[in-house]
């Protein structure tokens, strides 16, 4: 099993990108979850064509440990996608990063990659923070790769150099690596030159360039992956080119693969 952590600054185009993603992999022939880490439980929106999905943590709340069941946590969406949303409290009502760290261990406890016989697993986490519950997904080894997407935009860019440095620090401790840098274009003077430089300085792969697509805008207005909306658009065959970059650049588990 190949295990993926997206990290990024908010309104990058992550959960998009994650998603659209998760459908060219099961378009590949491979059985992808795909989990939010997001107290808004919206990252899996466009393959339920937002419909939302209930967050493990509010099932945890109104039904207790004891009686959440699997199939009530993880649903298929769009091309068979499973997909489950970790929540989290509202704003201002305790740490937006619990959800996350219950979800992950609901997840595992009830087996949940195991049963659904699982090849990638992708976890959509929230911006650029990289502590606390935010840092699971690397940090307790639920992943093994950590993607970072980005524009060339200035601020995109120091939130990359921060999500550099939390991994950085992590696989000194024997977790996850950084396996890849996405550019996800806001057409910015020099852009691919600004990421490809901004690869050399932290010694990381360039995994791929997305393009600023209206295509991509108009799907996300209509809570539609590009992938299902335009499906002999040029946005399906970009997002066909990252997916095999980053099955190439990913380091699957030790396990066995069943693909």
């Amino acid at each position: 099993m190949i295990r993926l952590a997206i990290y990024g600054k908010g309104g990058i185009g992550k959960s998009t990108t994650a998603s659209n993603l998760s459908l060219a992999f099961a378009q590949m022939g491979l059985r992808v979850l795909q989990v939010g880490c997001d107290p808004k439980a919206d990252s899996t929106l466009l393959l339920r064509q937002g419909q939302p999905c209930p967050s493990i943590l509010e099932m945890l709340k109104e039904k207790g440990p004891l009686h959440i069941k699997l199939s009530d946590m993880v649903i298929q969406g769009e091309g068979g996608v499973y997909l489950c949303e970790a929540g989290g409290p509202p704003p201002g009502q305790g740490c937006a990063g619990r959800g996350i760290v219950k979800a992950l261990q609901e997840l595992e406890k009830q087996k949940a990659y195991e049963t659904y016989q699982i090849d990638m697993v992708i976890y959509d986490v929230l911006g650029d923070v990289v502590c606390g519950g935010f840092s699971m997904p690397i940090r307790d080894g639920y992943a093994e790769n950590v993607f970072i997407i980005t524009s060339g935009e200035r601020m995109a860019l120091h939130a990359a150099k921060n999500i550099y440095l939390a991994v950085d620090h992590f696989k000194e401790r024997g977790y996850a690596q950084l396996s890849g840098v996405i550019l996800n274009k806001r057409n910015v003077d020099h852009e691919e030159e600004k990421i490809q430089k901004f690869c050399n300085e932290i010694d990381a792969p360039f995994a791929g360039a997305l393009s600023f697509s209206h295509e991509v805008q108009r799907a996300d207005d209509e809570l539609k992956t590009a992938t299902e909306k335009y499906p002999d658009g040029d946005m399906r065959k970009e997002y066909q080119k990252l997916a095999a970059s980053v099955l190439r650049l990913s380091v699957p588990a030790k396990k066995e693969m069943t693909w």
